[in-house]
């Protein structure tokens, strides 16, 4: 479910990897990721859902960066105001996830809501799919803070307990996200989530054979060393991870072959010795999707929702 969806050759060009700033033409129309895309004031429009004895749904549509995106915004019972959270996508097509997925039920019975939308070019939302597929990231992280924004201006929702909750590719797009949003950002809970750079990434997954090759004849302490000794290349999120605020949490799984979790680990250790509010757990038998249904570790999924619903309380 969060796995890349890597973009054909023929399908895209891509002009620059610098971190941040990032433009992609594609042969069947342009796509540009500019720099400067930013959605501190979506245009929303609301209309009624789904209300039951568990949850009430909102239908959701707001416009960012030239696309109107559509979202199911699922709320507990109650008139709130709820503390909230923005589910950021991995990789490849995606649509929302609504109450029927495990993380969103999940969250919703613990009294944190969860706004979700079909991913930029996916299902009901417009736009061209999908630019962190090729390493870029600015517009994904526009949508995501105009999803933070339209749950700010709401009366059920409270605006000082915001927060994003994402797996895989999300770990890319969250924290220039939380730079960007230009509003307060309580937590940030992602799995599976790379903080190495896009090319370390994808070498990493190369000489693993999770890019769908053979994989490399090497032991995995010799494709992690050779993964660190590479240096970073393409976007880079570590400005953005020093400059989160707020509290997170990392859940990574020690067989992952799609990122190479203990490089993460190490970085993130050390932006803790540098005093980043992050909390890292390793679930050592566990490969990718520990949010997947079938998770790789059952475990997950409470540690998640437990570590949120503590974080989103008022302090």
């Amino acid at each position: 479910m969060h796995r890349r969806i890597t973009l054909p050759a023929a399908a895209a060009l891509t002009l620059s990897l610098a971190a941040g700033v990032s433009l992609v033409i594609a042969r069947a129309g342009a796509v540009t990721d500019p720099a400067t895309a930013r959605c501190t004031h979506p245009t929303v429009q609301t209309a009624a859902g789904i209300t039951g004895s568990d949850h009430r749904e909102v239908a959701v549509r707001f416009t960012c960066a030239g696309a109107t995106l559509a979202a199911t915004l699922t709320l507990p019972p109650g008139p709130g105001p709820h503390p909230a959270a923005v589910w950021v996508h991995g990789a490849g097509e995606a649509t929302r996830l609504t109450y029927q997925a495990p993380v969103v039920r999940a969250l919703v019975a613990a009294g944190v809501a969860v706004l979700s939308y079909d991913k930029r070019g996916v299902g009901e939302s417009e736009g061209v799919c999908c630019p962190g597929d090729s390493g870029h990231f600015n517009l994904l992280a526009a949508d995501a803070d105009g999803a933070l924004h339209v749950l700010a201006t709401r009366p059920d929702i409270d605006p000082s307990r915001l927060g994003f909750i994402g797996a895989s590719q999300a770990g890319w797009v969250v924290p220039l996200a939380v730079a960007r949003a230009g509003i307060p950002v309580r937590f940030s809970a992602l799995a599976d989530a790379p903080v190495v750079s896009y090319g370390q990434e994808k070498l990493y997954s190369h000489l693993t054979g999770d890019e769908g090759g053979k994989p490399s004849s090497l032991p995995m302490h010799a494709i992690l060393d050779r993964v660190r000794d590479e240096g970073p290349s393409g976007f880079q999120p570590l400005p953005y991870l020093r400059a989160m605020t707020g509290s997170s949490l990392w859940l990574y799984g020690g067989q992952d072959r799609s990122q190479p979790s203990p490089l993460d680990v190490a970085i993130l250790t050390g932006l803790r010795a540098d005093g980043m509010d992050a909390t890292v757990r390793l679930f050592p038998h566990a490969g990718h999707g520990l949010l997947d249904v079938p998770a790789t570790d059952p475990a997950a999924l409470p540690v998640l929702v437990a570590w949120v619903r503590t974080n989103a309380q008022n302090r």
